[in-house]
């Protein structure tokens, strides 16, 4: 008489999805990131995205010049085994100091602050306020900041003060385009995501 013994097999998610993650060849014109458990594929953004993301930067650089840090656009944020790609985010000049160790991007303990430039419908909006909102909190990013068009004729949303456990930040502050939405804390302290970058109010 033989008994049967089924082999119970654990399967890592997060481990899975890495490997995934790694082999796999991204279009061009898309991103991969994996957030929540999920591989997120999306289209990179229009003119008007770029635009705005290609002046956030420059704009950075500027208000950063000699500290030692500067803006970074389209690269992979790496948290454990979870990948964010913002469209803009500040590191050090000396990027080799938070290199992933198989070179797949940047840890996320050394990025200071991210920005994110909202594009249209209701998945980007929910991946950029919701999504990535928890995603950034819990890797410990202590400024993200989102500029979002479509927010009542647009506003600029300045998080701070994460909470890893939570995946929530303690503070936010929204500023409607043509008034300055200040960055708090962190070495991009007072800088201010005004009109230069974001334009006047949209109808």
């Amino acid at each position: 008489m033989f008994a049967l013994v089924a082999e119970e097999t654990v399967v890592d998610l997060d481990q899975a999805l890495w490997q995934v993650w790694k082999a796999m060849d991204v279009p061009e014109g898309f991103r991969a990131e994996i957030i929540e458990g999920a591989i997120e594929m999306s289209p990179t953004g229009g003119n008007r995205h770029f635009s705005v993301n290609r002046r956030t930067a420059k704009a950075l650089d500027r208000y950063l010049a000699g500290t030692g840090l500067s803006s970074a656009q389209d690269g992979n944020l790496i948290a454990g085994l979870k990948v964010l790609i913002p469209d803009v985010f500040v590191v050090p000049d000396d990027i080799d100091e938070i290199e992933h160790p198989e070179g797949l991007g940047v840890l996320a303990s050394g990025v200071a602050l991210v920005v994110e430039t909202v594009s249209p419908g209701s998945e980007s909006r929910r991946r950029d306020l919701v999504l990535k909102h928890r995603a950034y909190a819990t890797a410990g990013i202590p400024v993200y900041v989102i500029i979002d068009d479509y927010d009542d004729g647009g506003a600029v949303t300045v998080l701070s003060g994460p909470d890893p456990e939570r995946g929530a930040y303690a503070r936010s502050e929204r500023t409607p385009y043509g008034e300055d939405a200040v960055v708090p804390e962190g070495p991009a302290k007072g800088f201010a995501f005004g009109v230069g970058i974001t334009g006047e109010r949209r109808d």
